[in-house]
């Protein structure tokens, strides 16, 4: 029998006064909240976790349809009634879908905190969903996907996953495709909504001029009779859930279109996200492709002027993951760009980085970081993904003692396994077949 208290534990405690807190309700919903000293700020989010890998074929861009149609009404508020209000405090909000999880936040003065948490609470717990709606907003949604489909420098990486993954849920776009929408009934996108929206599948965050016995107790009351439903029985964690099959290992897909730029990804896989030696990969990703100093910057802009954007990336899921470099070049340039992208790649993996490129990635890893956390925003996402995605949520010097603990053969053992995989390949611009992309 599940417990009706409350449960709060203290997770963190800065020596700059800092302090994560964390309390799970009766319902199974999760409450993590960071006081940082010396802001004026609060950055709020209601985290669900659920995205398109979570969608049949027959629900492709139900997740993004439903983040859409949430901001268009409530019970209790109207579409205007949900933007002025946090506007009119000078706060703003937002939100976005991936692959496993949706997040809805805002931002605001301290003083406005209750606003916050009372409309975003609102529009995720009382969603109108009126078929007058969901008709306007899938006209708006095709917009969007015929708005991604013309910016290639976007659209080339669903082509890399589609090649990648197949038509497996992570080779499916987070948008959908017209087909998809125009699929999409009233009735599948309630039923979506009521089977996903639970408290337990929920991470609320909030981090900066904060109290957290305030903000569970804000929380609470905005949630109102929401935050009383019990889990479904039928919902599993998806750590559980198995790799989707690698359908694309060292194919080409090349999408033709009259463009003056030529749009190349090609990458392997990788972690998944909760893998020890994620640390590593982050440093090998960073002297790869993640700054003016790494390796494909050099060698393809600033050695050859091959390029003008070239740059490398991972990204880990639940269960599987991936490295990947794009590069954007002129069209007569995009075969020696693969070729050359390739050979850097096999290059680190035959020869490895040296020690100073691991030094010079670890310092560009650590210094990211620490950047990253100066405003509220970059810290209420930290432990919500730590509490969502990762189960934990080390300090940010405990994150650099680990990468800190990285050292040069982890590296080099690393990209001698991720990097012997032959590399998918996607492109697009002005191509007849993909042969000049792998060097047939």
């Amino acid at each position: 029998m599940t417990s009706r208290r409350a449960l709060t534990r203290t997770l963190l405690e800065g020596t700059d006064g800092a302090l994560v807190r964390r309390t799970v309700l009766p319902s199974g919903l999760r409450i993590i909240t960071e006081y940082v000293p010396g802001v004026r700020s609060v950055s709020f989010g209601v985290w669900v976790a659920v995205g398109s890998r979570d969608e049949t074929p027959a629900q492709t861009g139900a997740a993004h349809f439903l983040e859409h149609l949430l901001f268009k009404g409530t019970t209790t508020r109207s579409a205007w009634e949900i933007s002025s209000a946090v506007e009119a405090v000078g706060g703003e909000m937002n939100a976005f879908t991936t692959k496993e999880y949706t997040c809805y936040y805002a931002r605001v003065l301290d003083t406005d905190t209750r606003i916050a948490i009372d409309v975003v609470c609102d529009l995720v717990t009382r969603g109108l969903l009126s078929a007058e709606d969901i008709e306007s907003e899938r006209a708006v949604i095709l917009e969007e996907i015929a708005m991604n489909d013309d910016d290639a420098s976007d659209a080339v990486h669903d082509v890399f996953m589609r090649g990648l993954y197949g038509a497996s849920p992570l080779g499916r776009p987070i948008l959908g495709t017209q087909e998809s929408l125009e699929g999409l009934s009233p009735r599948g996108i309630r039923g979506f909504y009521r089977r996903h929206y639970v408290p337990s599948q929920m991470v609320v965050a909030a981090a900066g001029s904060i109290d957290h016995d305030e903000i569970v107790r804000l929380v609470r009351q905005a949630f109102g009779g929401a935050e009383h439903e019990a889990p479904p029985a039928e919902l599993s964690a998806r750590s559980s859930a198995r790799a989707p099959a690698l359908r694309g290992l060292g194919t080409a897909s090349v999408v033709a279109r009259p463009l003056e730029q030529a749009n190349i990804v090609l990458g392997l896989p990788a972690l998944r996200r909760t893998d020890d030696r994620r640390y590593a990969l982050s440093v090998l990703n960073a002297a790869l492709g993640g700054g003016m100093s790494s390796r494909l910057f050099q060698q393809v802009r600033e050695e050859r002027g091959l390029a003008y954007s070239v740059y490398s990336f991972v990204s880990g899921f639940a269960d599987t993951g991936y490295l990947g470099v794009y590069a954007g070049c002129l069209p007569d340039k995009a075969s020696e760009v693969a070729a050359l992208c390739r050979d850097v790649l096999e290059d680190v993996r035959r020869d490895g980085l040296s020690d100073e490129e691991v030094r010079r990635a670890q310092g560009q890893v650590r210094g990211a970081l620490v950047l990253g956390q100066e405003d509220t925003g970059a810290r209420m996402s930290r432990i919500a993904k730590g509490e969502l995605l990762f189960g934990e949520i080390p300090s940010v010097d405990e994150v650099l003692r680990r990468v800190d603990a990285v050292t040069a053969e982890d590296v080099r053992a690393l990209a001698r396994e991720i990097l012997a995989a032959p590399p998918t390949y996607a492109a697009i611009g002005p191509f007849d077949d993909a042969r000049f992309l792998v060097g047939r």
